[in-house]
């Protein structure tokens, strides 16, 4: 199912034992790449954008700005279906949580150690209480499709 890429938005505006938000971007990185084969069962072709320091949108008004970066992944043969993007979803907020973030805990649109958010399947439309693909206000984040593009064109990843 080559012609399924799938989208991931990355962000972080909090330290985490990794530093700075940038720091925990680049620490991230591998552990997502590593993440995403073990999900699948498969090494899979993946681009990246380059990372992006922007202004918070929404949430507190003193929050810090956030860093933000896409990753893109190809070659995934699992069919993009409301099954495995679920199984993803978990596999991504588990990671979350390996970086400290507590869903729970945190104010919505608030400042968080990493946020990491499935942007699209292919051509997969979900509507789940847990998940919508694609993300519903994607396109409404320069923050989100500047990095988009440039991962969409990367053909090598990016030196962080």
């Amino acid at each position: 199912m080559d012609n399924c890429p799938l989208a991931v938005a990355l962000g972080s505006n909090r330290p985490t034992r990794f530093g700075a938000p940038r720091s925990t971007l680049m620490a991230v990185r591998p552990l997502l790449e590593r993440c995403f084969a073990t999900w699948s069962g498969q090494e899979l072709r993946c681009s990246w954008s380059l990372l992006h320091y922007t202004a918070p949108v929404g949430g507190p008004p003193d929050q810090p700005p956030y860093c933000n970066a896409v990753m893109l992944v190809k070659g995934i043969k699992a069919q993009p279906n409301e099954a495995h993007a679920l199984e993803l979803l978990d596999a991504l907020q588990s990671l979350e949580h390996d970086f400290g973030r507590d869903r729970c805990a945190e104010q919505r649109w608030g400042p968080r150690p990493l946020d990491l958010d499935l942007l699209f399947w292919g051509e997969l439309r979900l509507e789940h209480p847990r998940l919508v693909l694609p993300h519903p206000r994607m396109h409404l984040r320069s923050f989100v499709l500047e990095p988009l593009l440039q991962a969409m064109q990367a053909i090598h990843p990016p030196c962080w």
